[in-house]
């Protein structure tokens, strides 16, 4: 996502009032004075026109607008600041932009063969005057405003352009609609009434108007929130992580669209309006990019890069790059040429990946099509358009080449899982959208994904922000990184599943335990019997009682609190110290122990009590342990003692306490040695255990980072293999909607059509081309030389090897078997590299026409032997009264032939004797007035022929469909029939004068 940077909030701060910026070519004087015209004066807003003006030819325009407005029209110069209600008009062969509120004009340029000045001053505008910049495109017949619209868009303005059907020329608003951002699109009567409208909303007023609206902050941040929170749910983006003035920018834009003021109507507007939601998304979403924009950025890629990411490449290992907010494509394209170049330059058989992500479905959509409009190519080179792009019909499509190598997917860059192992992160113009803390998420993920020696390029607004330690600034101008290798484990959540407990394991556990115990109570049981039958009690390793033996309340009583089938726990406090002590040594020495005469003293009557531990060796290889009770009698005293009879009952009294307290110091002396040989055991053991602990837990923190890891390189291959998958399957579609185009164009098709690949195998055909071929289905993939085609064609192969060498058509004139003629013509099969891979054979009946043709052949001929035969002269002349031809009669009498005479005009032959004004204007009178004329006459002395009366008549002949007119002239002469006449009109004079001499002389001359 390549989007203008935050600059502009600046900029939009000191705009006092809007701009409205009015592109226009050919149809758009028309076009701008309805506009102009339906505008009232005190819109608040002030109007530049940017039209296409011839260069060497001084502009009326300006005259010609200030009379549709009574608003200032003035023809804009150099330095001119911009003011509220006046319209200022480009002059002729200069580029115009503006700074600050001031135009500034610089003479126009070219960007591959077209003139760019709308999209020039909207982009200027977008970057000086923010959010109050409106870009309108009126009749036009190229592209120009459409990339200038994208970029008020993202500043916060509006796009207006006006319909097709009431432009002149569709081209300009096509191509401003084909961006799909545009917000109004109205004849320029209804334009120039939703300005005005505009004109007073908060979003656009002059500040004069803003100060005395009151600010309702609160209620702005509920609108952000409600709206934030109806966009998660209808798309599942969190909004909410992009910065507040850029969102909150567009929630304004909206409601000025709408004409809300309040933003609680806006927010009822959003409730009842889920498809302004989606408007709102796709608004939020706009970026405007281009074809290698900041070229040195691109000349650093190439130059610093991709020779690094390329340099001892393990053979078959692919080069992989990834363009996240890619927009419409231009990027992604870019450094997909900008490698290709470089193999070029250094030959390689490095496979390429380039990965295109964005949020936007409909920029993906169209960066996957890859076909651009000529003003889109703002940025490549005439070399570069013809080497990586096809034309088509004005627009411009990526050659497959190119298109092969790039991958479009939809991605959010703070949600899903990164793609992983990438030598190239390129992320231009994106991290300004989102909060600090969302640009170090990013940025950690992006760290993520790159290869230990990857690079990481970004805007010309963005820094590493919060992340420094990351990444090694290379180039500070291209903001070009490396990726900085780091202690510390990274953390990146992309929700991950909690593990399930498998409880049928656990199950299968207790009853297993559960068994076992039933072993050990017999095996218990016979060992009771066979040596003690008192009572006990049978404990795990952990002193856990497993099962109870007679009545042992005497000595276990359950302890208060959380229940328990601890022995310790249990047992009477008088016996848990020599208990614990027996507990362990059976336990350390693997051997039974006994504890004898312990006193144990009750609310009732003191007694002494003996406990036994031996230990039980389990079929499993587990030690559990038996513990036995058993009361014992008193003590008497030893036979050393001195006793007298005399002794009173205190005294012996006081001897057995004695004893008994000697007995019992000793029994603690013992318990205390065993007990400090125990805890120093202990703290052995727990400082073993510790550092176990310790190294444990460093083994399995350093697991867990490694589990974390591969947990995110799945991710990250799973969603690139969705990514692959969705790709494929969007291109599955695309085969199977084009193989069902063909399948059905072949069919319904009523012309013989016949495909075959480079070997002349057949691969399609229409049913026609089977009926007059006598083809079947399975003759698919065979050669057409195998079949007997029913056509009498001469030299097949050698005209299919012709037309695929040559690339040009062969034509010729065939018949079948029944003698119907038809028009053979090969094609060569062209892919979409422009490079032939076999040919199409198409057959046209020209039977009718043929016969036709012959037969008006055959009339022709019959026609010209009688003309021929004709003894009158007869010419046909055109239009411009040249011979088209002439009988023989006419080459006879003239002494002349068809080389000299046809294509000549009439009045040029015979050296000039037929150059008549009078029999010309008579000639062209016919043919003016489709009339006729008779036998005029022509009195001339011809070279070598001497004097020739002739008699002119002339027609037009009837005119035939694709032939033009035609004069047919007939001439008789009529030399001898006229010297005749006029011999004898002679001799008649003659004779009439001797018949009136006077008698007299007449006898006279007799008598004499």
């Amino acid at each position: 996502m390549v989007g203008l940077c935050e600059e502009a909030d600046a900029s939009v701060q000191a705009s006092p009032f809007a701009i409205v910026a009015i592109g226009a070519s050919a149809g758009g004087i028309e076009a701008c004075m309805q506009l102009l015209a339906a505008l009232p004066t005190d819109t608040g807003m002030a109007f530049v026109v940017i039209q296409h003006l011839k260069a060497d030819q001084p502009s009326f325009l300006a005259e010609v607008l200030g009379r549709t407005t009574s608003m200032p029209v003035i023809q804009a110069q150099n330095g001119m600041a911009v003011e509220q209600n006046h319209v200022y008009v480009i002059p002729p062969d200069r580029q115009m932009e503006i700074t600050g509120g001031v135009l500034t004009l610089a003479p126009r340029r070219q960007t591959n063969g077209m003139f760019t000045t709308v999209n020039s001053f909207f982009c200027s505008l977008a970057k000086d005057w923010g959010k109050k910049a409106i870009g309108v495109v009126l009749s036009g017949s190229d592209g120009d405003g459409a990339l200038g619209l994208k970029a008020i868009k993202v500043a916060g303005g509006l796009a207006f352009a006006q319909d097709e059907q009431s432009a002149q020329f569709p081209g300009m608003p096509h191509s401003a609609a084909a961006t799909g951002l545009l917000d109004f699109v109205l004849p320029p009567r209804e334009i120039a009434a939703q300005l005005a409208a505009l004109g007073h909303h908060p979003y656009l007023a002059p500040q004069a108007e803003v100060a005395t609206v009151p600010v309702e902050a609160a209620a702005t941040e509920d609108v952000r929130q409600t709206a934030i929170a109806l966009l998660r749910t209808a798309t599942g983006v969190d909004f909410g992580q992009y910065k507040r003035p850029t969102f909150e920018r567009r929630l304004q834009r909206r409601m000025a669209m709408h004409q809300l003021e309040s933003p609680q109507e806006f927010v009822r507007y959003l409730q009842d309006h889920p498809e302004e939601v989606q408007s709102l998304y796709r608004d939020v979403l706009i970026s405007v990019t281009g074809f290698f924009r900041d070229p040195e950025v691109f000349e650093t890629v190439k130059s610093v890069v991709l020779p690094a990411v390329t340099q001892q490449r393990a053979r078959g290992l692919p080069l992989r790059i990834w363009v996240g907010g890619c927009a419409t494509g231009e990027e992604v394209y870019t450094l997909a040429i900008c490698v290709l170049e470089f193999l070029e330059e250094h030959p390689s058989q490095t496979p390429v990946q380039i990965f295109g992500t964005d949020l936007n479905e409909g920029a993906i959509a169209f960066a996957r099509a890859g076909l651009y409009h000529a003003s889109q190519t703002e940025g490549l080179s005439h070399e570069r358009l013809q080497k990586f792009f096809v034309q088509d019909e004005g627009n411009y499509q990526i050659c497959k080449q190119v298109r092969e190598l790039c991958i479009f997917a939809r991605h959010n860059l703070l949600a899903d899982p990164p793609f992983s192992r990438i030598d190239l992160v390129s992320c231009r113009n994106v991290l300004i959208y989102f909060t600090p803390p969302a640009q170090k998420r990013v940025l950690t993920t992006f760290h993520y994904s790159l290869k230990p020696t990857g690079f990481l390029l970004l805007g010309a607004s963005e820094s590493l922000g919060g992340t420094p330690d990351l990444f090694d600034r290379v180039d500070s101008r291209a903001k070009l990184y490396s990726r900085k290798e780091v202690s510390a484990w990274l953390p990146l959540e992309f929700g991950a599943r909690a593990a399930t407990v498998n409880l049928l394991n656990l199950s299968q556990h207790v009853e297993v335990k559960a068994g076992d115990n039933l072993d050990l109570q017999r095996l218990a049981d016979q060992t009771v019997l066979d040596q003690y039958a008192p009572v006990g009690v049978l404990v795990d390793p952990d002193w856990e009682i497993l099962h109870f033996r007679g009545e042992t309340s005497p000595y276990l009583n359950p302890s208060p609190g959380r229940a328990s089938l601890n022995l310790l726990k249990m047992v009477h406090p008088g016996l848990r110290s020599e208990l614990r002590s027996a507990l362990q040594e059976a336990k350390k020495q693997s051997l039974a122990q006994s504890r004898q005469n312990i006193n144990l003293h009750d609310s009732e009557r003191g007694r002494r009590v003996r406990i036994d531990v031996a230990p039980l060796k389990h079929a499993s290889g587990q030690t559990h342990f038996l513990v036995l009770f058993t009361d014992v009698p008193a003590v008497e005293l030893p036979a050393s003692l001195p006793h007298s009879r005399s002794s009173t009952a205190a005294n012996q009294s006081a001897q057995q306490r004695l004893l008994e307290l000697q007995q019992e110091l000793t029994a603690k002396e013992e318990y205390l040695r065993t007990a400090i040989e125990e805890a120093q055991a202990v703290n052995q053991n727990l400082r073993v255990a510790n550092e176990e602990v310790l190294s444990s837990n460093e083994e399995l923190q350093s697991t867990n980072e490694e589990l974390q890891t591969a947990k995110e390189e799945i991710q990250s291959t799973n969603e690139e293999l969705r990514t692959i998958n969705n790709e494929m399957h969007r291109r599955n579609q695309e085969l199977d909607r084009l193989g069902n185009d063909l399948q059905n164009l072949l069919t319904n098709t009523q012309i013989p059509i016949v495909m075959l690949d480079g070997n002349q195998r057949i691969e399609h055909f229409t049913p026609l081309a089977g009926e007059l071929l006598h083809f079947v289905p399975s003759d698919v993939g065979r050669s057409i030389h195998d079949i007997n085609h029913q056509l009498s064609i001469l030299n097949l192969p050698e005209s299919f090897l012709e037309v695929i060498e040559s690339k040009r058509t062969h034509t010729q004139e065939v018949q079948d078997r029944d003698g119907h003629w038809y028009e053979l013509s090969i094609r060569p099969y062209r892919t979409l590299d422009s490079s032939t891979d076999g040919a199409v054979l198409v057959l046209i009946n020209i039977d009718q026409s043929k016969r036709a043709a012959e037969e008006a052949k055959a009339a022709r001929d019959y026609a010209e032997a009688i003309v021929g035969t004709v003894r009158e002269l007869l010419i046909v002349l055109d239009e411009e009264l040249r011979v088209v031809t002439a009988n023989r009669a006419f080459y006879a009498l003239f002494e002349t032939s068809p080389d000299q005479t046809e294509g000549k005009s009439l009045f040029e032959l015979s050296n000039g004797y037929w150059n008549l004004p009078q029999l010309q204007e008579v000639l062209e009178g016919v043919l003016e007035h489709d009339g006729q004329v008779q036998d005029f006459e022509v009195d001339r002395d011809f070279e070598r022929l001497g004097r020739k009366i002739l008699l002119l008549s002339a027609r037009c002949l009837p005119p035939s469909v694709g032939t033009p007119r035609r004069l047919l002239l007939s001439i008789t002469d009529v030399t001898a029939q006229r010297l005749l006449e006029v011999e004898r009109a002679g001799l008649l004079a003659q004779s009439e004068a001797r018949g009136k001499r006077p008698r007299w002389r007449t006898a006279r001359k007799a008598n004499s």
